[in-house]
């Protein structure tokens, strides 16, 4: 096992995906069996995201650009594992497609994939755009708010939405009132 030291002056003190240099900590890559050195150094936002693999940012996950080429073969799986799921996006599926693996990280990165997205808990407004949260949309229905007088009107933005366990609810706040909004009424804004 590599220590969190170990770790800091291998990546120069910095995240082995994407460069940043706070908040790291040690981050385990599943499957790893018979692999010596399984841990790397990742930032919050890399950590967040890879454990919770339903809001993948993939602005973020751009870094990879450069990442996909370490050294290190805990690196190279994450990011086999992270083109893999984001191949929908073109500039993914293309540094994929470059991303050579010898066949033992191959099939160390094939063992702890991510679930399809059919698979994973997707909120999506009524265009079927995905939301994530932090997102801003717009009501494009007034809509009565059950226990109370306020009507949210048609056209409301609502910045900063919450999603829920359920993937036709999302939660914002209007006029100061923390409200369940169903996805079907909502568009993503700009």
């Amino acid at each position: 096992m590599i220590t969190q030291e170990q770790l800091q002056q291998r990546s120069g003190g910095q995240c082995e995906l994407c460069k940043a240099q706070k908040n790291l900590a040690v981050y385990e890559v599943a499957e790893s069996v018979g692999q010596a050195n399984p841990q790397v150094l990742l930032c919050q936002t890399c950590r967040e995201q890879l454990d919770n693999p339903a809001h993948l940012d993939s602005a973020h996950w751009q870094c990879l650009v450069d990442s996909m080429w370490s050294q290190e073969p805990a690196v190279q799986v994450l990011a086999w594992r992270l083109l893999k799921r984001l191949s929908v996006e073109t500039w993914a599926q293309d540094l994929f497609e470059m991303l050579y693996l010898d066949d033992d990280l191959v099939n160390w990165a094939q063992a702890g994939t991510f679930p399809e997205e059919g698979e994973l808990l997707v909120h999506r407004d009524c265009n079927g755009a995905i939301l994530q949260a932090g997102d801003n949309v717009t009501i494009i229905k007034d809509l009565d708010v059950k226990g109370s007088s306020l009507v949210a009107k048609r056209g409301t933005a609502v910045r900063g939405i919450s999603l829920t366990d359920n993937p036709e609810h999302i939660e914002g706040r209007v006029e100061g009132q923390r409200i369940v909004i169903l996805t079907k009424f909502v568009k993503k804004s700009g």
